[in-house]
Formats: C-alpha cells, sequence, structure tokens
C-alpha cells in the first residue's frame, strides 16, 4: 500500500511521535552472545551510526521517539537512554497493549505516529498509526501494509530513511544542513 509523494508527505507532516521495532530496523537483526569476564554471556548489537543522529536530531526539533521490542537487551537500553528516547518497551512481542498505554499517557493521536517495522509482530500497529513504515528487509507482507519502504535495510540507516522524509515535510530539513554548514 505504498503511497504517492503527495500523500507520503501530508502523512509525515503530521507526526509528532516516531515508534519502533528493534531487532531488523535499529539493526540488521542478528546479535551475539559473547563471553563476558564473570563466564557467562554478554549480548552484542551493531547499531548504524546515521540512526543515531536521526534519533539525535529527532530529539532537537521536539519529536518524542520510542520503541517497542520483544527481547530484552542492554545493547538497546543504552542505545535507549542515549538517544533521548520517550517511550522503550521491551520484552513484549505484543505490542498492541503497550502502543495503548503510549496513547493514553502521551495524549497523541495515532494518526500523529509513525512506525517503523520489519516483521509480523509490527503489523498490529502499522495499521494503526498515520505512517507505517517498512524496511527494506522487511518480510513482504509487512512491505503490503507499509506507506513507505525504505530504501535500505534495518540496521543500515532504515531510521535515517524516514526520519529524512519527516523532517523534509515538516520545513526542518533546512535547519539541519543548516546547522552543519551543508549548501545543498
Amino acid at each position: 500500500m505504498v503511497v504517492d509523494n503527495l500523500e507520503l508527505d501530508a502523512r509525515a507532516k503530521r507526526v509528532k511521535l516516531v515508534l519502533m521495532d528493534v531487532d531488523g530496523v535499529l539493526t540488521d537483526g542478528k546479535y551475539f552472545h559473547v563471553p563476558n569476564p564473570a563466564g557467562g554471556l554478554f549480548e552484542v548489537k551493531m547499531f548504524d551510526s546515521q540512526d543515531g543522529i536521526a534519533l539525535q536530531w529527532l530529539h532537537r526539533y521536539g519529536f518524542q521517539t520510542g520503541l517497542i521490542s520483544g527481547r530484552i537487551s542492554e545493547a538497546t537500553s543504552e542505545r535507549a537512554r542515549s538517544s533521548h528516547m520517550t517511550w522503550v518497551y521491551m520484552g513484549h512481542t505484543d505490542k498492541l497493549p503497550l502502543f495503548q498505554e503510549i496513547l493514553d499517557k502521551s495524549g497523541i493521536d495515532p494518526q500523529e505516529i509513525a512506525y517503523v517495522g520489519d516483521d509480523l509482530t509490527d503489523c498490529i500497529l502499522m495499521k494503526r498509526v498515520g505512517l507505517a513504515v517498512a524496511t527494506e528487509n522487511a518480510k513482504p507482507e509487512v512491505k503490503a501494509m507499509a506507506h513507505y519502504v525504505t530504501a535500505v535495510p534495518g540496521g543500515s540507516g532504515a531510521l535515517r530513511d524516514i526520519t529524512e522524509v519527516i523532517l523534509k515535510a515538516q520545513g526542518l530539513w533546512q535547519k539541519v544542513l543548516d546547522h552543519y554548514e551543508v549548501e545543498y
């Protein structure tokens, strides 16, 4: 259900909150368990630096961000903290009750939310938001529900991709360019 540029722009103009899955969106979906000094294991995930700066821009320009992930992860927790995320839920594959909690606590209308996902657990929220985004690596069923499919896979700047769409639609992209003295 990918929409044309005019509708995409209209949907992106309304966004106040960007919610996302983690594995397959902020990462490529892979994680590693490596030995720690105490004899146990800890988890390592790879996050994209362009997604990181996109999260900083969203924070700078007053957007709320958040994640709902099926897995509990210290790496994810730190990424959320360092990125100033407002909403952080881990260990939940049933995402709808958490989404409703976010709506109740934030007062934000579902049409003012962008949700970025890659797998079937994300579809239930993608049906309920104003801007449903699938990563390039998303399952076909997820892409079919999306208003926009990123040009790159999760873990490779997918969040950066949709952040640029949102900032451009809301007239903020030039501020980003000016901040870095980019002549475009």
